[in-house]
């Protein structure tokens, strides 16, 4: 399969040809966890677990990771504000994330580290890039020395010059550049380490580098993640770090998703328009919450607006009663409800090799399901073809994340089911209105 993915390393799409056959190594920068996951959050949730549904499904052996910061001044301020431990609020701001991923039908990551697991390598990094000359140490605070990478801005494409004069940037009288950035911070209020410069705690921007230098041998990873508004200055500045420690970008691929909107602003804290995640699925449900976030491209924005969550939920609606309709009709003919891998998804899975077209192959899953209506309008139902239809939209549901369930029928609901067709069919509408009531209770109709 000729799979494609738009790297924005090089602003171009690409054939994707991971590093070693078969396997892929994949890192999507996680949340700092001080509060609920806003549903921007989910954004990079549900598109790069698809990303690694879609891999799983046409071959791939995929190594997920995706990290939780849980240590941050911002951490430290609400644990403070609680009465907490910095470690009883990240705690459990990680098992509020973790449920909320698996509420919108999303599986967790293979590997989910945190940066206080890191610290002592984290220190080993920042010493060794001291020792390269590509960091210096101030007063017990370290920076990175910007003037060591030749091609800075190569991710974000931000021209330094541009950036020197036109930016505002936060004077600090200890660096040797206003560009240079902190890899360890002085400090001995909140959760801090001893290190050889003195207590502190790490940068933001170092993280990462170390987690996947640790997790994946080769130092070098075939996709790395996240949403947009980390190209700069989060992403360049890891790549510097790695051009600095092994002369590569730490990654051969890199993807972004765009934003999620709020009607047609941005969602953010300081407009006030942030709508919690959980707090949304459990209004509307994990997979119209799902669906809102796949019926757009991934590098495109997303709005949450009332129209789009009628129009997701419509769907919803639409894929979940053919669905069980199929599943209904094969159980009553005792016929066995099929599951795995199909052949009947070439356009679907086309679409999805062309850099994750999510748009595209809904577009072929709707196909799908107007072809298994069509089979439940028939009186007499073809048996074979909604078996295979029945698979189809199944695996399609599984690569997309998409959590439609049906009933598994036990004999007693065959039972009453039949005998609700003959008090039909017997125009017996007493007995068949009772028994349409304990089916619908049920779930079966």
């Amino acid at each position: 399969m000729n799979i494609r993915f738009y790297n924005s390393l090089t602003n171009s799409v690409e054939p994707f040809k991971p590093i070693h056959e078969g396997k892929v190594s994949m890192y999507v920068c996680g949340p700092t966890v001080y509060n609920f996951p806003h549903i921007g959050n989910m954004r990079p949730v549900v598109v790069f677990d698809t990303l690694r549904r879609f891999l799983n499904y046409v071959g791939f052996e995929v190594t997920y990771v995706s990290n939780f910061t849980d240590v941050d001044d911002k951490i430290i301020k609400e644990a403070e504000k609680q009465g907490k431990t910095e470690k009883e609020l990240t705690e459990f701001f990680i098992g509020e994330f973790q449920k909320t991923t698996l509420q919108i039908g999303s599986e967790l990551p293979n590997i989910a580290p945190k940066v206080t697991e890191y610290l002592p390598k984290i220190i080993d990094y920042v010493a060794r890039l001291v020792e390269l000359g590509a960091a210096y140490v101030v007063d017990g605070d370290v920076f990175f020395r910007i003037s060591k990478i030749s091609d800075y801005g190569c991710l974000s494409k931000i021209n330094i010059d541009d950036l020197l004069v036109g930016a505002r940037i936060e004077e600090n009288n200890k660096k040797e550049s206003p560009l240079d950035f902190a890899l360890w911070k002085k400090t001995n209020t909140g959760l801090c380490w001893d290190s050889p410069w003195g207590k502190g705690r790490p940068g933001w921007h170092t993280e990462c580098c170390v987690m996947i230098d640790t997790i994946f041998e080769d130092h070098y990873i075939d996709i790395h993640g996240g949403g947009y508004d980390l190209k700069f200055p989060h992403h360049e500045n890891e790549i510097a770090q790695a051009e600095a420690m092994h002369h590569n970008k730490i990654a051969k691929y890199w993807l972004h998703n765009a934003f999620i909107n709020f009607g047609s602003e941005k969602m953010s804290k300081s407009l006030g328009n942030v709508l919690f995640a959980k707090d949304t699925i459990e209004k509307f449900g994990g997979p119209t919450c799902r669906l809102v976030i796949l019926n757009a491209h991934y590098r495109q924005p997303v709005s949450f607006t009332d129209e789009t969550i009628n129009a997701a939920t419509q769907e919803v609606n639409k894929l979940s009663f053919a669905y069980r309709q199929l599943a209904l009709a094969l159980q009553i003919n005792n016929v066995d409800v099929p599951q795995g891998k199909t052949s009947n998804m070439e356009k679907f899975l086309e679409a999805l090799a062309d850099d994750l077209n999510t748009a595209n192959a809904l577009a072929e899953l709707y196909q799908v399901t107007k072809v298994a209506n069509q089979i439940l309008r028939n009186r007499e139902i073809n048996l074979q073809k909604a078996s295979e239809i029945f698979k189809t939209m199944n695996a399609m549901f599984n690569v997309l994340g998409l959590d439609i369930t049906y009933r598994k029928l036990t004999d007693d609901d065959k039972k009453i089911y039949h005998d609700y067709l003959t008090a039909k069919s017997n125009k017996d509408f007493a007995l068949s209105d009772q028994l349409r009531i304990i089916l619908m209770e049920r779930n079966i109709l």
